[in-house]
């Protein structure tokens, strides 16, 4: 097989989980065990960072790779779901895996496919674990795809977890209360690792501290580290000031992911540095400023608060479930615009009514869907968001929907995509651009 038609083969024959939904989840880690004994257990042959939670946990995920690389560390990256190109999902100091590597992987291990028909994020995973193993990382951060506990990327013995933050998402998987949310993400809370937990709230606290106490790990929350002095913002940068609450002393980050949410994320990094360095990293001051000023250029991250143009700006978010949305709407209330227009799709499998009823009635929305088999209709959507007195037209596909906002808007107007990951994979700017 060539490259092309490795990935077709991994995506037609293997159950996906961004395609299919919850008939693709696989709700324990025996078949990623057999895949990578298959390999040798290359996962044992680096040293890794796990990090789950319902949001950030991607924007905290290639910070880290950023301070690590920059540093000069040898870092592996392993994040799902990607946008444009499966190779996103496994890089190595913010190079995408080689396509050679893919297809002898997956010919190598066809055999096995059949035998213990894994789903496409377990073999996936495995490959990953395969690549940094044979590209001697250093060391390789290793982000969730859903939950923590069942995760196929949970037969890891990380250096450091970190969980990001606990919000209504995937109830159908992981339950139906926060407290069992953060239980399921809990579940990356190893013996003797400390755990960096980032944003916490009442419901989820106790769990965490129960989980690292029964497991002897040192936990410690980020918030009680470090805290928010000031920040500012321009349409591409974000530059924040924060206080070391043990020392007292401020320190000043100017990150190129503009999106003021990552105020939290920041916050979780450097608390995950503050430990790191602990464990015998170097990670020196000046390396993560320099970092955290270059994370998308190093790492290649795209979708968060994401300028696509200008006059009107047109933004891109993944923001997808209720936390998510409440944050992205955050940072609209704060930015400058004369009208807003959305343009917004969800998948099946997301509470759509728990969103909607959060989105803004004055604005105008253009409905479209992502060309996946989970996501929702875009007449179904716009008959949904009509209950909560949201008016607009439905689009087939998401460039056809910005490029009618783009016509619509004024110059000082506002465009924001948002509502699915794979809604924003399918932007193409080329198709919709203002000449």
């Amino acid at each position: 097989m060539n490259y092309r038609e490795t990935i077709a083969y991994l995506y037609e024959q293997l159950p996906m989980f961004s395609k299919q939904g919850e008939s693709a989840y696989k709700k324990d880690l025996t078949n990623t065990l057999l895949l990578c004994e298959k390999l040798r257990n290359p996962q044992q042959h680096f040293k890794t960072i796990h990090i789950a939670g319902t949001n950030g946990k991607g924007s905290t995920s290639h910070m880290l790779a950023a301070i690590l690389q920059t540093a000069g560390y040898k870092t592996g990256l392993y994040t799902s779901p990607h946008l444009k190109d499966f190779r996103e999902r496994i890089k190595v100091n913010g190079n995408l895996c080689s396509e050679e590597f893919i297809v002898s992987f997956t010919e190598q291990m066809i055999p096995a496919i059949q035998s213990i028909q894994p789903s496409f994020f377990e073999i996936t995973v495995a490959m990953a674990f395969d690549y940094f193993s044979k590209q001697q990382v250093d060391i390789a951060v290793i982000e969730t795809g859903l939950g923590g506990r069942l995760d196929s990327t949970n037969i890891i013995l990380p250096e450091l977890s970190v969980i990001t933050n606990i919000g209504w998402d995937h109830m159908n998987l992981l339950g139906n209360t926060l407290e069992a949310i953060a239980s399921e993400k809990a579940g990356i809370i190893k013996k003797n690792i400390p755990v960096v937990i980032g944003e916490v709230i009442p419901e989820t606290k106790s769990v965490f501290e129960n989980s690292a106490k029964q497991n002897s790990a040192p936990i410690i929350f980020a918030q009680e580290q470090f805290s928010l002095f000031k920040y500012q913002q321009t349409l591409e940068t974000l530059t924040v000031t924060v206080k070391n609450n043990n020392s007292g002393l401020h320190e000043t980050y100017t990150l190129d992911l503009p999106g003021l949410y990552q105020t939290n994320n920041l916050i979780t990094v450097l608390t995950s540095i503050q430990q790191l360095n602990k464990n015998g990293w170097n990670l020196q001051e000046s390396v993560v400023q320099k970092a955290l000023a270059h994370t998308k250029k190093v790492t290649g991250l795209h979708g968060r608060w994401e300028l696509l143009q200008q006059q009107p700006n047109v933004i891109a978010d993944v923001a997808h479930n209720e936390a998510g949305i409440q944050q992205l709407l955050q940072q609209i209330a704060i930015s400058q615009y004369r009208h807003l227009h959305l343009v917004f799709g969800m998948v099946k499998d997301k509470d759509a009514d728990t969103v909607l009823k959060l989105l803004p009635k004055q604005a105008s929305y253009y409905f479209t869907q992502a060309h996946i088999p989970r996501a929702l209709a875009a007449d179904i959507l716009l008959e949904k968001a009509s209950i909560f007195g949201l008016k607009g037209k439905t689009y087939s596909q998401v460039n056809e929907a910005v490029r009618a906002a783009i016509q619509q808007a004024g110059k000082n107007d506002l465009i924001v995509v948002c509502g699915s990951v794979f809604l924003i994979a399918e932007i193409d700017k080329e198709k919709f651009i203002s000449l």
